[in-house]
């Protein structure tokens, strides 16, 4: 390997060579001249973001020149570095800043080498290093330029890696290409190796190149401004080649993002995992604080003292009408259940791991009993409302609504649906399911279990430390004291059960949870006659206090609407201002209807919701006869909108039929009660023709839900049945007094019973007809022919007598209006 001295051009004057740098972009050297790079003498991490400083040539002679340098100033470090029994002068100084270094061209007598000069030069940093105040550990080096310096301003930051090129030195002539042996000893004077990598046999880019890792950066900014634009021979080789160095970014092996992207079936599993941990360690504590704060209330203006002391203070001044009426009604209501509160106030406080269940009919009342009288005054109370969460619309309504009643929060609802498309698009792609939705069971799950975690914080928030019983485990302290644990009031148990089963079976076993772990007290409020089925399945091995809500015996009932319509200070100082409106009621009126009274509540029956509908109409002056007849006329209407005159097509999961509903309507409204076993066994119930209502008695349990019947029990097993409410009988009566709506359901139940004889009719002509095909007639099969025969007669007579019957109501729709 042969090397070529570069070609030079002279120039006599400073300012020509500045010249041909701005326009070239390469420094040229004289005959007697040469040019070393001093490395180190900027910091490399700073030059990117430094600005270049277009210094002159004469400007950093004349501070190299200068004797009062600061050691600070890199020129500093040049002079320093050139000793003084090298003969040179220095003609130029070029800095590099984003390169840390300097180009310094100097002149030399003809009795030394630029070699000699190099060796000096080295020799003298070898035995006196200077090490800049940026790099206390590494000193500045020197090298001669043997190449031809480009002294490019492109945006190319210094790099490890030299991209070596092997271009040729005259246009005419195809360069050669060096080999790793030759490339280790041009570059290896400059600095540690880490690897030379030689361009693929096979490669078609030209011009051919090789790679040069260096250890250091700075070693690699060395090589290159001393050796781009270098010309050797390669050996076997006889034209010349010249070498054109560049940095390059080496592009480092990402090991474990490939490992990670070619495995996604153990990875995307990891990755879940990972999320729900980081959930569960991050936002579970924070939504455990927002259930306690909901469950103690913490937050609420009305527990502050500021409320209360403003409360106590202006009680006899802001005393509002609409609380004496109301406590007085309830007061009457409230002192006939007093053994009823008394008893669940004594249930919260033992240590009986089982739900208290308060059963009744919509509007006896349960809801204001527990929670205004049996809850009154105490602390941690949490009511789910299971109305609102059934009602809501899609799962993440429904997790919404859950969240909102617990104080779960924060809640990201909707991102369960993001994640469902996401897990979709992983499982289509790599064929593992990510797992990252989550399915509504398993959320109401996760919103009740940390809301049981807040409940036994909340359980525990008054215990210390010094008590006496302080040495208990918290299992052993709730159970020994029951009284410090919060109650828990879930809603509306059972409200469209149909619809979403799912989340009373959580709500379920939550309970269950709850009471068994003795970490609260769990108060269940239904209307549902069944609710002892998913009840019984969740605490099995428990008998459930049981506080069953009936309808208001006649004396309460009358005073509880006496109650309400007394009259007090405000409606006598508003009769003045508003008798324009409203005719006043005299005393002589009010007598009189005190004495209606007695008959209209034995009418009406004594249903809470009930008997408030008529206190409020009597109240603006309705006699009491027109107002129970109103409500009566208004719950004939109801029945007759929700049970008999609704589309057959338009609900489609109902269990009963508007014939089966008719044929209770008809018959209570002649016996009152109906022995439970004689309706299972009428054609109506037994042998229904609609799909849905082919269970008799489920059926009647649906019918019961809806509040049309009411379903009495002896020694737990039904018995009879009776009008849903009270003022129901009195309903049914009014619709069997319409000839029009009687003649009309009749005939529906003529038509129905009609089509359950032609079935059997259809049923004994197909047997008699296989008993016919017979090849002979034996004699065994006599009896049972004589039998499908009177059924068959018995069947057609049935409906000759039901078409006659038919016609006689046809004829009524036809004349009455």
């Amino acid at each position: 390997m042969r090397f070529q001295a570069p070609a030079t051009t002279c120039f006599n004057s400073h300012t020509a060579p500045r010249q041909a740098i701005k326009k070239t972009g390469h420094i040229e050297a004289e005959s007697n001249e040469s040019i070393v790079w001093f490395d180190n003498l900027y910091p490399l991490k700073l030059s990117s973001v430094l600005l270049w400083r277009p210094w002159e040539t004469e400007e950093l002679l004349k501070r190299f020149d200068s004797a009062s340098l600061s050691f600070l100033d890199p020129i500093n470090l040049v002079k320093r570095a050139i000793p003084d029994t090298v003969p040179i002068k220095v003609t130029e100084i070029i800095p590099r800043l984003k390169e840390g270094g300097a180009y310094v061209k100097f002149s030399y007598p003809v009795t030394m080498s630029a070699a000699e000069i190099e060796a000096e030069l080295a020799k003298s940093i070898d035995k006196k290093p200077i090490k800049p105040w940026f790099s206390p550990f590494r000193g500045i080096k020197t090298g001669l330029v043997l190449g031809r310096p480009w002294l490019e301003d492109l945006y190319r930051l210094p790099k490890s890696r030299l991209r070596v090129e092997f271009v040729p030195a005259k246009d005419s002539e195809a360069p050669g290409e060096l080999s790793q042996e030759s490339l280790y000893s041009l570059f290896r004077r400059y600095g540690k190796l880490s690897d030379i990598t030689s361009q693929p046999p096979d490669s078609k880019v030209m011009p051919r190149f090789a790679y040069v890792d260096f250890v250091l950066v700075r070693d690699a900014i060395l090589a290159r401004n001393c050796m781009h634009g270098f010309v050797l021979v390669e050996e076997g080789s006889k034209n010349a080649t010249r070498l054109r160095l560049s940095y390059e970014q080496r592009v480092k092996p990402h090991h474990i993002w490939n490992w990670i992207t070619n495995h996604p079936k153990i990875v995307i599993p990891i990755l879940a995992a990972f999320l729900a941990a980081f959930t569960v360690a991050v936002f579970d504590p924070i939504r455990e604080f927002f259930v306690k704060i909901h469950v103690q209330r913490s937050f609420e203006f009305t527990n502050s003292r500021l409320y209360k002391w403003f409360k106590r203070q202006t009680s006899d001044i802001l005393a509002f009408r609409k609380h004496r009426d109301e406590d007085a009604g309830l007061h009457a209501l409230f002192t006939h259940r007093k053994d009823v509160i008394e008893g669940m106030q004594n249930s919260l406080l033992e240590s009986a791991d089982t739900f208290i269940v308060v059963h009744g009919p919509r509007g006896s009342g349960g809801r204001e009993l527990v929670m205004d009288q049996v809850l009154e005054g105490r602390r941690d109370v949490l009511v789910v409302d299971c109305r609102q969460i059934v009602e809501a619309r899609g799962e993440a309504g429904t997790i919404r609504k859950l969240a909102f009643q617990v104080g779960y929060r924060p809640v990201f609802s909707w991102a369960n649906n993001l994640s469902s498309m996401v897990d979709l698009a992983i499982q289509s792609t790599t064929g593992v399911k990510a797992g990252f939705s989550e399915n509504l069971e398993s959320q109401i799950v996760k919103i009740l279990q940390t809301t049981a975690s807040a409940l036994k914080k909340v359980s525990l928030t008054d215990r210390k430390k010094n008590d006496k019983d302080g040495n208990l485990s918290d299992e052993a302290y709730l159970e020994a004291h029951p009284e410090k644990r919060p109650v828990v009031v879930i809603d509306n148990f059972l409200h469209k059960s149909e619809e979403k089963g799912i989340i009373y079976d959580k709500m379920a076993d939550w309970a269950a949870a709850l009471v068994q772990s003795n970490i609260a007290h769990v108060v269940f409020l239904t209307t549902d006659t069944s609710f002892a089925k998913p009840l019984s399945k969740s605490l099995p091995d428990r008998v459930f206090h049981q506080v069953t809500l009936g309808d208001l015996s006649p004396d309460v009932a009358k005073h509880f609407v006496i109650s309400q319509i007394e009259p007090d200070d405000d409606d006598e100082k508003s009769k003045e201002n508003k008798a324009h409106t409203t005719p006043a009621i005299t005393e002589k009126q009010r007598r009189e209807d005190l004495k209606e009274l007695d008959e209209c509540i034995d009418a009406l029956g004594g249903r809470l919701t009930d008997l408030q509908v008529l206190a409020r109409r009597l109240k603006v002056g309705q006699s009491p006869k027109r107002a129970v007849s109103d409500i009566i006329e208004q719950g004939a209407a109801e029945i007759l909108r929700v049970f008999l005159l609704a589309s057959k097509g338009g609900e489609t999961d109902k269990k009963w039929s508007t014939e089966q509903a008719w044929y209770l309507i008809k018959e209570i409204a002649a016996k009152e009660n109906l022995r439970y076993n004689e309706v299972l066994l009428s054609n109506t119930f037994a042998s229904s023709m609609t799909p849905g209502a082919s269970n008799a008695e489920a059926a009647l349990e649906s019918l019961a839900n809806a509040e049309l019947i009411t379903v009495k029990s002896v020694h737990g097993r039904p018995a009879t049945i009776r009008a849903g409410k009270p003022v129901y009988q009195a309903a049914f009566n009014r619709l069997m007094e319409d000839a029009v709506v009687r003649a009309r359901m009749d005939l529906a139940l003529l038509t129905e019973l009609a089509k359950i004889e032609a079935k059997n009719i259809d049923k004994a002509e197909t047997e008699l007809s296989v008993l016919g095909s017979l090849p002979s007639q034996p004699y065994q099969a006599a009896d049972r022919v004589n039998y499908l025969l009177a059924k068959l007669q018995g069947s057609q007579q049935k409906i000759v007598a039901f078409e006659k019957e038919m016609g006689a109501l046809k004829k009524v729709l036809k004349e009455k209006v």
